[in-house]
């Protein structure tokens, strides 16, 4: 309340919105404990003349109080009580507080003829002010009486200081600050008594006495009453020169003893490795105009926090001349912690306090050790800490000193009181961790099985605890092979081999000690979302695992986040350390109602089912049974928040569906594989795809369930289809078109019908592939399936392009659009779009084909389709080519290559690193034409196709040609020759076909 009013959880400051808020707030800590009624609190914020609503909105305040307050990690001490509410809070977590006990103490020591004392600890009680009180509040009625009250205590402690300051010889400071202070209040008599005292004891009796004789005039003329007694006194002493005005003398102390500077600075830590970028970091903050007072170090236990401090403390030694104090807070232990108090004596013993010195006030010890520290140039190292409040009070004051905090937690809110820079320490990088393990078990015995130590580092996650205890382990065991003790580490007991006999600080105990401040419900949330197989998670996972409404889970997932138990992964991501995965599975396991599996499994199920809906209604098939629906989905009715989200999360779908199948939930995985469809289907990524399809095949078939089994098959053959694995993708239609015959599929039989068409075409098999086509809608019209019967004529009409015969394509093509358009699907739409560009091109009319081209790119972007958008541009880029525009074709490619690569279609990809090589060469630029045109062929060896590549070879063979170099161009129309014959193309066919 001593300024803006403000509310600081462990999380950091409480975001209050509004006056009305924070007066609320404000005027309930300054009777901490006590229950305001609520027709006072209605009275401090309206005063005489409320409205009709002005309960209900009071309500409305506390309520979103309490909300802020719990973002912020407050416990809940906002509490209803009749006939109003109470703040639940110690009277010394509130400012106005503090502020008066330190005041109430000053002056007890004031009285007991110890006037140093009382200076310091008044200083202290003042640096709480921070402006003026209930700044931007507002209040009215009995509040605007607590504020003036403040005032005067506020003032009243300023005389106090100046008293005291004059009781311990301080009258030169005195006669210089007094003068400010008697501007804003020139009627304040014990200040003009202060001043006159002050300018007699400088050796100024006349300035003492007009100093008076101002107030007598003033008073005199504004209120018409003489000075008061004690000023008056004073006057006649002054006159008198009264000898018990002089300035107290000084103490002659006995000899001091030698004084003992405290370094308390641990030794380095052995083989110290890597933390270059922390420690300039350090450097950086202590060299820095606007130096801070506190350094927070924060990370993850078991990454070497302390560690790095004492080693950066030890090099900057020098600079704190007066001292270096260090102490290990143990705020990871709740039972064991040392709270500010026992903290304040620790260190005040460290700056040679004696014990019967030491006052027995925390605020009092506070007091004295900033008081100590002023003017001194000291660092203190606070080791641990496990809260802001443990730390807060051990700020030293004065400019040269600097405080170091390490934590797990992120203290935050000491932001909020102090200039703060905060160092994260993460895991070490590979080649950090092998030059540790190198320095404690030897560079000869590392460098022997070099591949074993590097395996080594990546099971100890670049943990230096693990990595040390791994290589104490080693150092007992000369005979041990480095291959064999990581092999001891793969699997699940991993945690059990980083043990060493004598030493109880493991990585399980420290985890164990950054585990237990957890709250009951954070450390569920934590010891579930071991489970999770991926890289990263949501913290909507984290709700759904434990059946919390969302809110709860995100505050639970930012405890863990604050504790450095997981770590930011981007925007409502986060993700696990290995090791700390490996511990929370293992408290899972010993404490698992069993039904957490299940949980993630339903999770999946549900925002697959639900991005299904929006990105492909049609594709219904599959309505999941999910025993534990989410309270919240993760995206809103929107195609485009679907697919970001699934983007967000593609990293983890493959690991889910193969730890679904793995623990025998296999309705689900085969369910959650078809749902997926969609997303990848506008997204790409189809090895992937290749992946996923397999576990759900696999899946099927465990399950006994034949037309499950043919619909993942029907799926991993368009998977196989675009990464180019051609016979298998024939393989595993075969096989799915075996089993739709078995159940009696009809629709499916036509669906395989088409897929298998469309690998004909793709192997050149054209007359196969019509056939196909033609079966396919037969197919699909014979059993009333309207979307099979489209995508068949779509695809008939893509083949007569392909097999140049364009102008038989436009009849099926024009039908299946006008059944996308009917049944509203886009995706189809636009793909149809897209093919009638194409077979305008084979035509020979690129204008008209633009046309199509544009509507279908547009149809793409609006509902997120990459990899449409990527085929659509590079036909885009196609078309400007034949129009003569080169510029404007190789500015379509370029963008259809970004996006080839943001998807990950190799194939694609070449493709368009083909048509950007080709474009080059029309435009005469031939070193970028070679660029482009080897780069495509160097993706050929990975994803081959005869046709694409013998164009490659063509084009580069007129590239070679053009340089001068007729055998090179000779080589590589040989090379298109032999891969045209392969392909079983034609010269007249291949002529017709290309475009360019």
């Amino acid at each position: 309340m001593l300024g803006p009013v403000t509310a600081v959880g462990p999380v950091g400051p409480a975001a209050l919105s509004g006056a009305r808020q924070r007066a609320v707030l404000g005027v309930l800590a300054l009777h901490a404990g006590v229950v305001l009624p609520a027709n006072r609190l209605v009275d401090v914020l309206w005063g005489e003349d409320p409205p009709r609503t002005a309960l209900r909105t009071l309500h409305s305040h506390v309520a979103r109080i309490r909300q802020a307050l719990a973002a912020c990690g407050a416990p809940p001490v906002l509490r209803t009580s009749e006939p109003g509410y109470v703040l639940d809070l110690p009277a010394d977590r509130v400012d106005a507080h503090r502020f008066a006990d330190l005041v109430a103490s000053a002056r007890r020591d004031l009285a007991a003829g110890a006037p140093g004392l009382a200076a310091r600890t008044l200083r202290s009680a003042l640096e709480l002010w921070r402006g003026e009180p209930f700044a931007g509040t507002g209040l009215v009625g009995w509040g605007e009486r607590e504020v003036e009250r403040l005032h005067e205590l506020r003032l009243t402690a300023v005389e106090d200081l100046w008293d005291a300051e004059l009781g311990s010889g301080g009258h030169e400071a005195a006669v210089l600050e007094l003068p400010r202070l008697l501007a804003g209040h020139p009627t304040r008599e014990r200040l003009v008594r202060l001043h006159m005292l002050a300018l007699y004891r400088c050796g100024r009796h006349t300035d003492a006495l007009e100093a008076y004789g101002r107030l007598r005039h003033t008073l005199a003329e504004e209120f018409g009453v003489d000075p008061g007694p004690e000023v008056a006194g004073l006057h006649t002493a002054i006159l008198r020169r009264d000898p018990d005005l002089d300035p107290p003398p000084a103490t002659t102390a006995p000899a001091a003893a030698p004084v003992v500077l405290p370094r308390q600075l641990p030794a380095r830590v052995g083989h110290f490795t890597g933390r270059a970028g922390e420690l300039a970091a350090l450097d950086a903050a202590l060299g820095a105009p606007d130096e801070p007072p506190v350094l927070v170090v924060t990370g993850p236990a078991g990454m070497g926090k302390t560690s790095l401090v004492v080693q950066w403390a030890h090099r900057v030694v020098d600079r704190f001349p007066d001292g270096q104090l260090f102490l290990d807070l143990r705020g990871h232990d709740p039972e064991r912690a040392v709270g500010a108090h026992d903290a304040l004596a620790h260190l005040l013993r460290g700056l040679d306090v004696p014990d019967d010195r030491i006052p027995g006030g925390t605020d009092e010890r506070a007091a004295l050790y900033r008081s100590l520290l002023h003017g001194r140039r000291c660092l203190v190292v606070l080791d641990n800490a496990g809260g802001v409040e443990d730390v807060a009070r051990l700020v030293p004051g004065g400019d040269g000193n600097l405080l170091v905090v390490t934590s797990r937690r992120t203290m935050a809110g000491l932001a909020a009181r102090h200039a703060t820079r905060v160092v994260v320490v993460d895991a070490l990088g590979e080649e950090e961790a092998l030059a540790l393990l190198r320095g404690v078990v030897g560079d000869d015995r590392v460098g022997r099985e070099a591949d074993a130590a590097a395996r080594l580092a990546r099971l100890c996650g670049g943990m230096p605890l693990a990595l040390r205890i791994a290589a104490a382990r080693l150092v007992g065991e000369p005979a041990h092979a480095i291959a064999e003790f990581a092999a001891e580490l793969t699997g699940a007991g991993r945690l059990d081999g980083l043990v060493v006999d004598g030493d109880s600080r493991t990585v399980r105990t420290v985890l164990a000690g950054a585990c237990a401040p957890l709250a009951e419900r954070t450390g569920r949330v934590f010891d579930r979302l071991g489970l999770h197989p991926g890289p990263t998670f949501s913290t909507h996972l984290g709700a759904a695992l434990c059946g919390l409404p969302p809110g709860e889970g995100r505050r639970a997932v930012g405890e863990l986040a604050a504790s450095h138990l997981v770590t930011a992964a981007g925007a409502d991501r986060y993700r696990f350390h290995d090791l700390i995965r490996e511990f929370a599975r293992g408290r899972l396991r010993a404490g698992d109602p069993g039904d957490t599996a299940d949980r993630l499994v339903d999770w999946y199920l549900a925002v697959a089912d639900a991005a299904n809906r929006l990105l492909d209604p049609a594709r219904g098939l599959v309505t999941p049974t999910v025993r534990h629906p989410p309270a919240e989905l993760p995206f809103a009715g929107r195609k485009q928040a679907a697919l970001a989200f699934l983007e967000a999360e593609r990293a983890n779908l493959v690991p889910v569906v193969r730890q679904a199948r793995a623990a025998g939930h296999l309705t689900a995985t085969w369910q959650l594989t078809y749902l997926l469809t969609s997303f990848y289907d506008a997204t790409g990524h189809w090895q992937e795809r290749v992946e996923l399809c397999r576990e759900g095949a696999g899946a099927a078939a465990e399950l006994g369930d034949p037309a499950a089994e043919a619909e993942m098959l029907r799926a991993l053959g368009v998977a196989y289809s675009m990464t180019r694995r051609l016979p298998e993708a024939l393989a595993a239609n075969e096989r799915a078109l075996e089993l739709a015959r078995a159940v009696d599929d009809v629709p499916g039989q036509g669906h395989v019908h088409n897929n298998v068409a469309n690998i004909y075409t793709e192997l050149r098999r054209f007359d196969e592939a019509v056939a196909a086509h033609h079966l396919a809608v037969a197919r699909c019209a014979a059993a009333g399936h309207a979307l099979g019967t489209a995508l068949s004529q779509r695809n008939l009409g893509n083949t007569y392009v392909r097999m140049g015969r364009a102008g038989s394509a436009f009849a099926p093509l024009a039908q299946a659009l006008a059944r996308f358009r009917e049944l509203g699907h886009a995706r189809l739409e636009a793909g149809t779009l897209d093919t009638l560009g194409e077979a305008c091109l084979g035509v020979g009319d690129p204008e008209r084909a633009l046309v199509h081209f544009d509507r279908a790119l547009a149809i793409s972007l609006d509902i997120g389709d990459r990899w449409l958008e990527q085929e659509t541009r590079l036909d885009i880029g196609i078309a400007h080519l034949d129009l003569g525009r080169p510029d404007l074709a190789l500015a379509c490619f370029e963008r259809a290559l970004a996006v080839s690569r943001e998807v990950g279609d190799r194939h694609g990809e070449a493709c368009t690193l083909g048509h950007l090589g080709r474009g080059h060469l029309l435009a005469g630029d031939l070193d970028a034409a070679r660029e482009h045109l080897e780069a495509a062929l160097a993706i050929r060896e990975r994803v081959p196709d005869r046709h694409e590549e013998a164009h490659l070879h063509r084009d580069l063979g007129e590239l070679w040609l053009r340089r001068g170099d007729p055998v090179a161009a000779d080589r590589h129309r040989a090379a298109a020759a032999r891969l045209r014959a392969r392909a079983g193309v034609g010269e007249v066919a291949e002529v017709v076909v290309e475009p360019a």
